[in-house]
């Protein structure tokens, strides 16, 4: 039945272009934005997924600059360290060339004095953008490492800790506390002697009666080039031989070294005493520093006094725990600035592949678009084609009434 009302072909092909045009319209979206998802309306699972994970590349950016900035701190302080560990060998040198009786102690003196001032304009210019790692004046430092967004949807950070390595020299105040001992330097805080092989013996006396241990006070001993120490706790200063509890620490930490030959005796009777013998066939430096609680690491370099045979003996050996103190500082950043650096290389690819996978998730298919743009424009022709003749299809009843 034909009807001049009602044309339903072509309202059908009417229908068929609405769709192609739409989804030309799409296609010609995506080719003109390169997305296949710009906005919600496109696909708003995919498009709130991708929005979220746009906003953590944001965050690893600015964590990726947190990194460098912390990796440049670092190693400013790991620069400064080795220049003091140097500075320390060379120190050492001197104190060597002390040991000698034909030789100008006060001369060499004058010149390590010259060295420790070099290490404190090294420690004082150890900065950046004003944070100093190596002047004491601060304990760690959190550097924002990472983004870390959880199952549910809970966000938060983590960061690398860096602990900061007192270099300082500043601060130190003499206690004599070694004043009784064998081999003492000028100032009593440091003590040195040499024990022969077989029959050396010699005598550390740690004495606080002069001037009370606090809390923080640490003395520390090397044997045969080991080291130990003891630093005071405040139920130490609560007892009432605090020398006695230092001794008997030390005492405990020597032992435990197991160096062959080596007895160490603690003499109750007589307060913060340890008799040092050595029995065995190798020669062993003892050497005793102290440092007061708040002092610098390298504090104890004040300490060091050449000008005599017994000062040159004693800062032989603490020459050796202070060169590790820098050592010692100088290996913990370059353990940190390699993590930083691991972190930051880590933090760059990660947001490579999240950026990968938001371009998998709203990037259009270029190639297949186009192909899909051609198939539309040719659709598009055959549905204004198909409308064309359905709307001429009422024409031909006219002849029916000629």
């Amino acid at each position: 039945m034909s009807s001049i009302l009602t044309n339903s072909s072509a309202m059908v092909a009417l229908q068929t272009l609405r769709g192609i045009n739409s989804n030309l319209s799409k296609t010609q979206d995506e080719i003109s934005t390169g997305k296949s998802v710009s906005s919600a309306k496109d696909n708003a699972a995919v498009w709130s997924i991708s929005k979220v994970m746009e906003a953590d590349v944001k965050g690893f950016k600015s964590i990726s600059d947190s990194l460098s900035l912390g990796e440049s701190t670092v190693a400013v302080a790991r620069q400064a360290a080795e220049t003091v560990t140097d500075l320390m060998t060379e120190i050492k040198g001197k104190i060597v060339a002390a040991q000698e009786d034909n030789v100008d102690r006060a001369k060499i003196q004058t010149d390590i004095g010259a060295l420790v001032d070099q290490i404190k304009s090294v420690v004082g210019a150890a900065q950046f953008n004003g944070l100093n790692l190596v002047d004491g004046s601060n304990t760690t430092v959190d550097v924002l490492a990472s983004l870390d967004r959880q199952a549910g949807g809970a966000v938060s950070t983590s960061s690398i800790t860096i602990n900061a390595q007192d270099l300082s020299t500043g601060a130190y105040a003499a206690k004599n506390v070694f004043g009784a001992s064998t081999g003492v330097s000028a100032n009593g805080d440091t003590a040195g002697f040499q024990l022969d092989n077989t029959t050396g013996t010699g005598t550390i006396v740690i004495d606080d009666s002069g001037a009370p241990f606090v809390a923080g006070d640490k003395v520390a001993l090397t044997i045969g080039g080991k080291t130990v120490s003891y630093t005071v706790t405040a139920d130490d200063v609560a007892a009432t031989t605090t020398s006695d509890m230092v001794a008997v620490g030390l005492k405990n930490a020597i032992d435990a070294l197991g160096i062959t030959g080596l007895a160490v005796d603690y003499n109750s009777g007589t307060a913060g005493t340890l008799a040092f013998a050595n029995t065995g066939a190798n020669d062993l430096t003892v050497s005793a520093q102290f440092k007061n609680a708040g002092s610098g690491g390298l504090a104890a370099l004040s300490t060091i006094d050449v000008s005599s045979a017994a000062g040159a003996t004693a800062a032989l050996g603490n020459i050796e725990g202070l060169i590790q103190t820098s050592i010692d500082a100088a290996a913990e950043f370059g353990s940190a600035q390699s993590r930083i650096d691991i972190q930051n290389t880590f933090v760059g690819k990660l947001s490579d592949s999240l950026k990968a996978g938001i371009g998998s998730l709203v990037d259009a298919n270029m190639e297949e678009a186009s192909a899909r743009l051609q198939a539309l424009q040719v659709q598009q022709q055959l549905g204004i084609q198909s409308l064309s003749i359905a709307n001429q299809a009422p024409q031909s009843i006219l002849s029916l009434f000629r």
